[in-house]
């Protein structure tokens, strides 16, 4: 009975009643309890609250510095950018900060030392360590900058021909004392992104070493002393610098700038000069000066340029040598002077001249060209070893089409060979030269000789200029070192005196090495009547066209009628020198400043112009 009234139950299905209203649907979706309602509302408002935190978290990422990877790829796209638009944005910079009444180019930044000093006073500080003296102050130029993670970057700070790496941390500026972690970072990051490659700048900080034993600066304090508005050139890899000549040569800053060779170039220069000075100081020699603006252009056979006086509506010329004030100066009884300076010659430019150069002349009374020469010998071979450690120089001469590179020495070692030039001329062509040399049928055999050898030269075709081509193509050519070419003709040599054994001829040498000249001197022509006569005849050779003979000088023909005493006179060419002293082809590398021809001017713009 039990077991009928459970399964009559279980059959029946329970029935509304009629007044009882039906269960209304729930609020959310259809079918959900109210509690699972609550349980999804909760989960939707956590997450709109997450949503909004990595929002705000990533606002203020962006605020903050950018990590070092991002850093270092902006600095690369800034230097990647077109030069022009690089300049734009940092002439921008630099407005900023005057608008703001600050000056982005300091007058004053006390340094403590230069960066040759600090590297000779700090190398010895072990890997790791510090030192304990604090607040150095060091100023130079940003070679280069890199971001070496969160607060921290490295920037290689050069100047005087040394390197110093700045190790700077957002934590050790003094600046930032205090300041919240993220406050620090962000002005750390702000000046971080105003010092560029090229700027200039003054660090003060604590000497020490890496753990890597870099010696470095650890600043607390870094300031820009003077933007560099152009972006510096890139170096391609491989590469020591940069390279284009004619950038090297018209922006000889940026040359030194880029190149550390270059200023090793000038630094070798000036010993050279100083060595120079030294000696000739030491040997009784008085440094004088001369001017440079003549109303005759005398003391050498070379064309003038020519410039206005206007006060005295004269025409003057730049002086192409200073020979004539300096023995002048013997006259008065100085005996022994000279003078290092400029002289300026309106002719050709190639690898061996340009049109003002630097020379040495001296002047030295009771002496003969004999003296010269082994006063030439000691001085340029103590030279040679002074700068270059010994009496051999090599050069390193560049691949040319179709040949490869070379490799030359030079020997220095005295004594010097020595090749007579008219009899050495005979012996290397196999001729006998008719004497005397002034002759019409001289001038009709050198002319002779030069077409059949094939050698050029051009009108007017005087005797000199016969026997100087013949010369330059036949014994020049065979003084790889150091040679004295001796004995040169009267008609060559003006101002020298006359051989005392060889008629014709005079007591007169130039030295020669790596095929080019280096001094010329002589034994002084003192007779003021033969000088009169020699200044004659080169006033023949001009009145036929050739525009680097002598003028007369009464002036001076006047000063040798007071009488100048035996006398022997020396001129070297400092530029040459320094072109074997440092090891290059072009004149234009050991001159800061070499003549250039404009910009946009085609190179046959004048067919003499080499």
């Amino acid at each position: 009975a039990r077991r009928s009234r459970r399964s009559t139950r279980a059959s029946l299905s329970p029935l509304p009643m009629p007044d009882e209203p039906e269960a209304a649907e729930p609020a959310g979706e259809a079918g959900l309890s109210k509690n699972e309602q609550k349980r999804r509302a909760k989960q939707e408002a956590q997450a709109k609250a997450k949503a909004e935190k990595a929002a705000a978290k990533a606002a203020a990422d962006a605020a903050k510095p950018k990590p070092a990877a991002a850093a270092a790829a902006q600095e690369e796209e800034e230097e990647e950018q077109d030069p022009t638009k690089y300049f734009e944005n940092r002439l921008t910079f630099v407005n900023g900060v005057k608008e703001k009444g600050a000056n982005p180019y300091p007058h004053k930044f006390q340094t403590s030392m230069q960066l040759p000093d600090y590297v000779a006073k700090y190398e010895s500080i072990g890997s790791g360590e510090m030192s304990a003296d604090g607040g150095v102050g060091l100023a130079g130029r940003i070679a280069t900058k890199r971001a070496g993670g969160k607060g921290l970057v490295f920037f290689d700070v050069v100047g005087d021909g040394a390197k110093v790496q700045v190790f700077a941390s957002a934590d050790k500026f003094s600046d930032y004392a205090g300041l919240e972690k993220d406050e620090k970072a962000a002005r750390f990051s702000a000046l971080m992104s105003t010092l560029k490659r090229g700027d200039i700048v003054g660090v003060r900080g604590t000497p020490g070493k890496t753990k890597r034993g870099e010696l470095s600066l650890f600043p607390t304090q870094m300031l820009l002393l003077t933007p560099c508005l152009h972006m510096l050139p890139k170096v391609p890899p491989g590469s020591s610098g940069l390279a284009d000549k004619e950038t090297r040569y018209r922006q000889r800053y940026l040359d030194l700038i880029m190149n550390p060779t270059t200023r090793s170039t000038f630094i070798t220069r000036t010993r050279a000069i100083n060595f120079l000075r030294r000696f000739l100081d030491m040997h009784g020699f008085l440094e004088v000066e001369t001017p440079m603006m003549n109303a005759i252009p005398g003391g050498a056979t070379a064309r003038p340029f020519i410039t206005k006086h206007n006060d005295l509506n004269l025409d003057m010329y730049m002086r192409i040598a200073p020979e004539l004030y300096l023995k002048m100066l013997v006259v008065g009884g100085l005996d022994r002077v000279y003078e290092i300076g400029r002289l300026f010659r309106n002719e050709g430019m190639d690898l061996t001249h340009n049109p003002e150069f630097t020379t040495c002349e001296f002047y030295w009374a009771y002496a003969d060209y004999e003296d010269l020469i082994k006063f030439t010998e000691e001085l340029l071979s103590q030279m040679v070893l002074n700068i270059c450690g010994g009496y051999k120089v090599k050069l390193h001469l560049e691949a040319k089409l179709g040949e490869p590179a070379k490799e030359l020495e030079i020997d220095f070692t005295p004594p010097f060979r020595r090749i007579p030039m008219i009899s050495g001329l005979e012996e290397k062509l196999g001729v006998k030269i008719p004497l005397p040399l002034e002759s019409d049928e001289t001038n009709s055999f050198l002319k002779e000789l030069c077409a059949e050898h094939g050698v050029e030269c051009k009108p007017p075709l005087t005797t000199y200029r016969l026997l100087d081509k013949l010369v330059g193509e036949f014994l020049e050519s065979q003084c790889l070192h150091p040679t004295f070419i001796t004995d040169h003709p009267k008609i060559m040599s003006p101002l020298a005196k006359d051989h005392r054994s060889k008629p014709g001829l005079t007591e007169r040498f130039e030295l020669f090495a790596n095929y080019h000249e280096m001094c010329n001197a002589y034994t002084e022509l003192n007779d003021p009547v033969e000088q009169r006569a020699r200044f004659a005849a080169q006033a023949k050779d001009k009145a036929a066209g050739d525009d680097e003979a002598m003028f007369v000088d009464d002036g001076f023909i006047t000063a040798l009628e007071y009488g100048l005493p035996p006398t022997a006179g020396w001129g070297m060419g400092i530029d040459r020198l320094c072109m074997l002293l440092t090891d290059n082809e072009s004149i234009k590398e050991v001159l800061l400043f070499p003549a250039m021809r404009p910009v946009g001017m085609a190179a046959d713009f004048n067919p003499d112009c080499q």
